[in-house]
């Protein structure tokens, strides 16, 4: 597949060359189009080559990807085929691009087989803060179950009525003198004891 732009400026016509293949995978059991190379030719002649990463899809799809490049910045899916050629001098980057090389109709593009990957990093890290949100959940709910039982059972008894032997000074603070037939009599204050069971 070729972009032939004829004269431009120096660059006596520049061409930008798509070196497509296509191949039958058994396991998909579909063909699937690749992007091989890209070739930069002017003045008659390759002045620079890329090999191609990772640009593929259906052969039946086209492939749509917001950067391909040969810069690292943008994931560098364009390498340069040799270090002693031309190529490192050059530095490609197509905005916006998609490609088709089979099964055209009407000429519109097809699908499209984004080359967004599913683990960007926004998705990664979100992953990774639930993961430790789940954990922290998880422990909270360890250490719910297995808490001791901290339930108190009160029992109390009333002790049977007494008359505690108690001094003189002491007397003065347990009884009540009660004045209502002029015979002096007392009142029996019951004490209660408890028993905490734990």
């Amino acid at each position: 597949l070729s972009l032939k732009f004829g004269d431009i400026g120096n660059l006596k016509g520049l061409v930008i060359r798509f070196l497509l293949t296509t191949s039958y995978y058994q396991l998909s059991v579909q063909n699937w189009f690749s992007l091989h190379r890209l070739q930069l030719l002017y003045n008659h002649s390759i002045q620079a080559t890329f090999n191609a990463t990772r640009i593929y899809a259906p052969a039946s799809y086209s492939y749509h990807c917001e950067h391909v490049s040969s810069l690292q910045r943008y994931d560098a899916l364009l390498i340069p085929s040799s270090a002693n050629d031309l190529s490192k001098l050059w530095e490609v980057t197509f905005t916006d691009f998609q490609i088709q090389g089979f099964n055209i109709q009407e000429g519109h593009f097809a699908y499209a087989k984004d080359c967004a990957s599913f683990f960007s990093p926004a998705i990664l890290m979100g992953l990774v803060m639930s993961l430790i949100l789940l954990l922290v959940l998880a422990y909270a709910l360890h250490m719910l179950i297995h808490l001791k039982s901290l339930d108190r059972h009160y029992e109390c008894k009333a002790s049977p009525a007494y008359f505690a032997q108690m001094k003189d000074n002491d007397m003065g603070d347990e009884k009540e003198p009660l004045r209502s037939s002029g015979n002096e009599s007392y009142e029996l204050r019951n004490q209660q004891f408890c028993k905490i069971y734990i």
